[in-house]
């Protein structure tokens, strides 16, 4: 299993590109799922947004369970999944 989060300054990241699946992952604290399929913000809250060039290259959220936040880096371009595909 590769190592998909790192913690630093009380906020870990998670590196999309390690995580195998739909892009769900656990959090790095307390374990909850996080899911992009879930859109209630019951588990987690988007807290920042970081574009560049109209595509999404990072994303904050905070785990609702524990209060973590968890930085998440990765994101590819639509050209970078096709080739992934």
């Amino acid at each position: 299993m590769r190592k998909t989060a790192t913690e630093k300054g009380g906020t870990y990241t998670v590196d999309l590109t390690k995580i195998d699946g739909d892009g769900a992952f656990q959090c790095p604290k307390c374990g909850a799922i996080i899911s992009p399929e879930d859109e209630t913000e019951e588990v987690y809250a988007i807290v920042e947004t970081k574009v560049k060039k109209d595509e999404l290259t990072e994303l904050t959220l905070k785990c609702n369970q524990c209060g973590s936040k968890i930085r998440l880096t990765g994101f590819l371009s639509p050209s970078e999944e096709a080739r992934h595909k």
